[in-house]
């Protein structure tokens, strides 16, 4: 049903890194969401009121939760798809992250709120009515949310939504939890035991744990988070494709939303090539770059002497060093002053994190094992991370 729905209703559906397309997949999902939910609530609610069951009214309220966390996900596409203005240059595509957390922290409200209700219920035990009517909500209720979670995790695959992503968690989530309610009533019908409390607490476990997983699914694009090899590499292949680009390296990818990336690297050049037909070649690159992957690219020219035998002889003894240190090590950047009494060694290291060792430390140990080699080699190293 949902994909006769985007051929209906979305134009250009193929086109997902248009924030206008995004905001038309969001407004699909969440309307979509609006109406399960609070039909859900409503039969829950009724159910659970005819049984005497919270763990079967708790489940309908958090239904009803996840109506209004539709209503959010909704409002944060719509306004991801505004333009950009003086006051935010780069657009307002992290709104969608920002809903996502919205709902994360409803999700983890409603679990602990459950989860205090359920507590009170087995202290203070009530029976629970079994029912056929009880029994067919709860299996109508996981049959609807195993479909809501994927056309949700589908949508999200789709246009790489992390909002999309926690509301399909939450529904994958609201099955476990619906499951568990429809145990609890199937056990207290046949054996007489009380558990309704007990898998109320469970309930809110589970939705407890899906609130943190779809939390860290939005914290982490807000805080910065390593792109997607893939993007990385279809920058790589693109680049590399001109010959008079040597090499690549300082690649900083600035995510500012879905659609909404800048990307800057530098691009090692001859340093004897021509200055404008090198400059009119990285335009080219950037313009590439902005019409494949949708991104702003900046891109630094660095002029290397990649014909000079001495040049060339330096750097491999330096890359050589540092593959003897760590093999993850590796180098950009080089060149070679000569003195008459000394020759500096210039070039960036790149250290990977959570290394054993301190920048300071890495530099001493090439800084000697340079020394060891010929004493008139100085190193002068600049670390960089990945």
């Amino acid at each position: 049903m949902i994909t006769i729905l985007i051929h209906l209703f979305i134009k250009d559906a193929g086109q997902t890194d248009e924030a206008e397309v995004r905001r038309k997949y969001g407004l699909l999902s969440g309307i979509t969401g609006i109406f399960f939910n609070i039909l859900l609530f409503c039969a829950k609610l009724t159910a659970g009121l005819l049984s005497s069951s919270i763990s079967v009214i708790a489940d309908a309220f958090n239904n009803l939760s996840d109506a209004g966390s539709s209503i959010i996900t909704m409002i944060g596409f719509q306004i991801a798809a505004q333009e950009a203005d003086p006051d935010h240059p780069f657009g307002h595509g992290r709104s969608e992250y920002i809903s996502g957390l919205i709902v994360s922290i409803i999700i983890l409200v409603m679990a602990v709120e459950l989860i205090r209700s359920s507590i009170s219920r087995i202290l203070h035990p009530e029976t629970v009515l079994f029912s056929p009517v009880l029994l067919a909500v709860l299996f109508l209720s996981i049959v609807v949310k195993l479909y809501m979670y994927c056309y949700n995790q589908a949508l999200s695959k789709r246009i790489s939504s992390p909002a999309l992503h926690a509301t399909a968690a939450d529904s994958l989530s609201d099955c476990f939890s619906t499951s568990a309610v429809l145990i609890s009533a199937v056990i207290s019908r046949f054996s007489g035991l009380h558990i309704d409390g007990w898998c109320g607490i469970l309930v809110g476990i589970l939705i407890f744990h899906g609130g943190i997983e779809a939390a860290k699914d939005t914290i982490s694009p807000l805080l910065g988070q390593a792109p997607e090899p893939d993007f990385i590499r279809r920058i790589y292949e693109i680049v590399r494709q001109y010959q008079e680009v040597l090499d690549i390296h300082d690649l900083i990818v600035h995510d500012y939303g879905p659609g909404r990336r800048m990307i800057s690297l530098h691009a090692e050049v001859p340093a004897k090539g021509d200055i404008l037909i090198l400059h009119d070649m990285i335009d080219n690159i950037e313009k590439r770059l902005q019409e494949e992957l949708h991104c702003s690219a900046v891109i630094h020219m660095d002029p290397v002497m990649n014909d000079d035998t001495e040049t060339l002889a330096c750097k491999a003894l330096a890359a050589d060093i540092l593959k003897q240190i760590d093999a993850s090590l590796s180098l950009h950047d080089f060149r070679i002053v000569k003195g008459t009494t000394h020759t500096n060694l210039i070039f960036d290291v790149v250290m990977p994190y959570h290394a054993g060792y301190t920048p300071e430390g890495l530099r001493i140990s090439i800084e000697k094992k340079l020394q060891e080699i010929n004493p008139r080699y100085f190193a002068v190293i600049q670390i960089d991370h990945p």
